[in-house]
């Protein structure tokens, strides 16, 4: 039992040094004004959702091309086989 215990632990540190990481990131960003202002960030955070979208959209129009290919390929090799008989 005590063997396990370091075990156990380690995931429940690594999550309070992660939350421990974030609150600071965060008291950091509100707290000071620092580097950039709040709208400037808030005008970063819709470029990039843009882009995200932009970027998905790009994907599920190459996942659809692959899969199309795949059907393709699918119907061809049927053919092949119908031929080779």
């Amino acid at each position: 039992s005590t063997a396990n215990a370091p075990e156990d632990d380690a995931p429940n540190r690594y999550s309070r040094t992660e939350r421990t990481t974030y609150s600071r990131y965060s008291r950091d960003a509100n707290s000071s004004g620092s580097s950039l202002p709040s709208n400037t960030l808030e005008k970063r955070i819709e470029e990039l959702e843009r882009e995200l979208s932009k970027e998905r959209q790009e994907n599920a129009r190459l996942m659809k091309i692959a899969q199309d290919k795949e059907e393709l390929i699918g119907k061809l090799k049927e053919e092949i086989d119908l031929l080779n008989r």
